[in-house]
């Protein structure tokens, strides 16, 4: 079971390890989940910062440090530090990612980084380097993970799961609903995008052109139109299907654009009932309509 931290204490996570396991997308795991997150302090000032880490970090109760031999004089002073630590007032974690030589070496090539202990030579003379250097570090370790065979979805989930205030806590994924017109183009990094010009044009309709999606007649006149409420039912239930399944894969944001037309009418009423229904689902979703003022 997931040790919890007492009331009392901030919960300080220092991450450490090997060049190329994965403490990048460790600190932005932690970021989802909340914490204050520094990277790659010098080490004096990163002693500074440890000796009241929780006032430096504008109150926070959770935060992180990931630091590694990028710092000058790591493997000496690096374990002073966490000598020093007052442990009276945080609950602190230390966090060691390994990874094997041959996990390594692939990494380093498929990037194309130099290892920042290898100078001329080739990565795996570096990542020896490093290992041997830190052999110590790793020993007296709270936890060590090695990321080998893991994706970094994989990463993520051992984090969310190891470190979230509830078990197996992940961010909430952000669902947008964005209408807009076709006549304007499709909005730029749109995930999913339905077209929703099969239905009856209010534009058309005396007395509704003026009027928007957001406005009851023409809510009143969707909702009469054949295949309207039909569509709607369907595109939520795909949703519904689908939303789990992204978030599944550690999303944080999806964007859902809804488009007709000119991006005033028909885009914005499915857009808006949309909303209403994912938000009665459970979901945060924040519905936008692009092209509702031209």
């Amino acid at each position: 079971m997931k040790a919890t931290a007492p009331p009392e204490r901030a919960r300080l996570v220092l991450v450490t390890g090997l060049s190329g396991s994965g403490k990048s997308t460790v600190a932005n795991c932690f970021e989802d989940l909340g914490y204050h997150c520094v990277d790659n302090l010098p080490l004096p000032l990163l002693r500074r910062f440890l000796e009241d880490p929780v006032t430096l970090a504008g109150g926070s109760g959770r935060i992180a440090v990931v630091t590694d031999v990028r710092a000058a004089g790591f493997a000496d002073e690096f374990p002073r530090l966490l000598g020093e630590l007052d442990r009276g007032r945080l609950w602190a974690t230390l966090l060691f990612l390994e990874a094997s030589d041959e996990a390594l070496v692939r990494r380093f090539s498929e990037t194309r980084r130099r290892h920042p202990l290898a100078g001329d030579g080739p990565a795996i003379e570096g990542i020896r380097r490093e290992r041997a250097l830190l052999a110590e570090l790793r020993g007296g370790a709270d936890m060590v993970l090695d990321t080998s065979e893991w994706t970094p979805h994989e990463i993520r989930n051992h984090i969310y799961r190891e470190f979230g205030v509830k078990a197996g806590e992940e961010p909430e994924m952000i669902t947008s609903l964005v209408s807009f017109g076709f006549k304007f183009g499709v909005p730029h990094g749109a995930d999913l995008v339905f077209d929703v010009r099969f239905l009856p044009n209010p534009h058309f309709v005396p007395g509704l052109r003026e009027k928007t999606g957001c406005e009851e007649p023409v809510r009143a006149y969707l909702d009469q139109a054949p295949g309207f409420n039909d569509f709607l039912k369907r595109l939520e239930e795909f949703l519904m299907y689908l939303l789990p399944r992204y978030r599944q894969e550690n999303r944080s944001y999806l964007s859902v654009a809804i488009g007709c037309t000119g991006g005033r009418h028909r885009s914005v009423a499915i857009c808006e009932r949309l909303a209403e229904r994912l938000r009665a689902g459970g979901w945060p979703v924040r519905a936008s309509h692009r092209d509702i003022g031209r």
